[in-house]
């Protein structure tokens, strides 16, 4: 049984995922789905606690997916990851349930920061 953290990566793009998951992978236990659907599935059944999300996706969008989650769930802490900087502003975002927001192409070094923060920000709210 793995003790990483465990982290999602939701886009349609492969090679997003694929990025994703190598620059990750060695530190979190990465798991990679390509739509809203697939991410719900894998969040329930691996009860997964920080998720990173495109927000335009088919079958699920990104925002359709966060409602989803904040329905269920106020803890985890999901980052909207988007090129569509028009559509969705940061505003939006954080009145749908977003925790943090980023502009794609995503500056990986920054993303490894937050990815850290957020673990940190879970070891704190679920300490016993």
């Amino acid at each position: 049984m793995s003790t990483k953290t465990k982290v999602l990566f939701v886009d349609d793009e492969k090679k997003i995922r694929e990025l994703f998951s190598e620059a990750f992978s060695e530190k979190y236990d990465v798991f990679v789905a390509a739509n809203g659907i697939t991410a719900l599935n894998l969040i329930v059944k691996n009860t997964i606690r920080i998720i990173y999300t495109d927000l335009q996706m088919p079958k699920m969008d990104g925002i359709e997916l966060c409602k989803k989650i904040r329905e269920h769930d106020m803890i985890s802490i999901v980052c909207a990851v988007t090129g569509y900087t028009k559509l969705f502003e940061l505003q939006e975002c954080r009145e749908i349930g977003f925790d943090d927001y980023f502009k794609k192409p995503v500056d990986l070094p920054l993303l490894a920061e937050s990815l850290k923060d957020s673990e940190l920000k879970l070891i704190r709210w679920l300490k016993k």
